[in-house]
C-alpha cells in the first residue's frame, strides 16, 4: 500500500505534536542519567567503579530508548497509512502519547531500586508501563483501522491480519513481564530486554528489505 502525500492528509498536525512528544520523552529519559558526585580528591579508578555501579542506569535508559524508538517507528509507518482524522483519533494517540512521556519515570525507578529489595514494584511498574503502552498503541490502530474508517486505500486481508497479530505480540508479552515482576525480578526485566532486541533486530530487517 503506498503512502500518501502530506499535502494530502488530515493527520499533519497530529503527526507533527506526536514526533515533538517522542522528542521531549527521549530528552527527558536521558536526563535521568546522572554524574557520580565524588570528592575533588577521587581518582581515576574511583570515578571508573562509581560510573559502572550505576550499570541499572544504562541499561533501563537503553532498554528505554529502543522501545520508545520502535514505537516512534511504527508509529509514523501506520502514519503513513491513514489519511484521515476525527476526535476519537486524536484522542486516542493523545493517549499512546501520555503512556509515552510517563516512561522515563519508571524508567528512573527501575535504576534506583533494580538491587534493592523493592525492585519487584519497581520491575512490575516498569514493565506495566510497556504493557499499557502496547495497549494504547493497538487502540490507536484498531480505531484508524476499522472498516478502513480513517485509512487513505482499504486494507488487504493479508495486510489486516499481518499488522493486527504483530501489535498483538506487545501486549501478550509485556502483560507476561508484569506478572513475571512479582515472582522474578531477572525474569520480567530480561524479557524486557528481549523485547527491545527483537524490535530492534525487525525493525532493522524491514527497514533493509525495503530499501
Amino acid at each position: 500500500m503506498s503512502e500518501i502525500a502530506p499535502a494530502e492528509k488530515e493527520t499533519g498536525r497530529s503527526e507533527a505534536v506526536s514526533d515533538g512528544v517522542f522528542a521531549i520523552a527521549v530528552t527527558l529519559l536521558v536526563l535521568e542519567l546522572k554524574v557520580p558526585q565524588l570528592g575533588e580528591e577521587a581518582g581515576g579508578l574511583e570515578l571508573w567503579s562509581a560510573l559502572l555501579a550505576r550499570w541499572p542506569s544504562y541499561l533501563a535508559y537503553l532498554v528505554s530508548f529502543v522501545t520508545i524508538l520502535i514505537v516512534w517507528v511504527n508509529h509514523h509507518r501506520l502514519f503513513g497509512l491513514i489519511q484521515r482524522s476525527d476526535s476519537r483519533f486524536m484522542f486516542l494517540n493523545g493517549l499512546l502519547l501520555l503512556v509515552v512521556t510517563t516512561i522515563p519515570f519508571p524508567t528512573a525507578l527501575l535504576a534506583e531500586y533494580l538491587e534493592k529489595p523493592a525492585a519487584w514494584v519497581a520491575c512490575a511498574v516498569y514493565s506495566g508501563t510497556f504493557f499499557l503502552l502496547a495497549l494504547s498503541f493497538n487502540a490507536f490502530w484498531r480505531y484508524a483501522a476499522h472498516r478502513d474508517r480513517l485509512m487513505a486505500q482499504p486494507l488487504s486481508a493479508e495486510q489486516r491480519t499481518q499488522i493486527g497479530r504483530s501489535l498483538l505480540f506487545g501486549p501478550i508479552t509485556y502483560g507476561i513481564a508484569f506478572a513475571l515482576a512479582f515472582f522474578s525480578v531477572a525474569a520480567s526485566f530480561g524479557l524486557c530486554i528481549i523485547l527491545a532486541l527483537y524490535w530492534a533486530v525487525a525493525g532493522f530487517e524491514e527497514a533493509t528489505r525495503k530499501a
